[in-house]
């Protein structure tokens, strides 16, 4: 089951340091690229994550999970339902520790395979809605 409790939510927040948006976006009107923006603000390390684009927001972007250095806290979906798997796929391979399905990322599936590989996931939540919401 993903990650409803507010207790919880807040503690996987606090104690986050880097945090990978992968679908990040630097197009104006996107809020990948706003959440993102708002993340770096806020004292995160952000890895942006996209194959199209060379860097955004000052930092290399990357163009997959596994070509960041270090560990990621949180891995941040901004992609359509059906194209999350190999989203997941990555997220396990580099044994990121939350997977984080923003608002209508909805997959009971992915889910399912991220949890039974060890990951915590929070679905259908906005990551900066949350943080402003529980910590700021």
């Amino acid at each position: 089951m993903p990650i409803e409790d507010d207790r919880i939510l807040g503690t996987i927040l606090k104690q986050a340091k880097t945090i990978a948006v992968v679908g990040a976006s630097p197009k104006p009107g996107r809020d990948s690229g706003s959440i993102a923006q708002f993340l770096i603000s806020e004292g995160y390390e952000v890895y942006p994550v996209n194959p199209n684009y060379k860097d955004m927001f000052g930092k290399m972007c990357y163009p997959d999970l596994k070509s960041i250095p270090g560990e990621i806290d949180i891995v941040d979906v901004f992609r359509n339902p059906d194209e999350v798997a190999d989203v997941v796929d990555e997220a396990i391979a580099v044994k990121a520790k939350t997977l984080w399905f923003q608002y209508g990322v909805i997959n009971q599936k992915a889910t399912a395979k991220a949890e039974q590989a060890g990951l915590q996931v929070v679905m259908d939540h906005c990551i900066a809605v949350d943080h402003r919401r529980l910590i700021s």
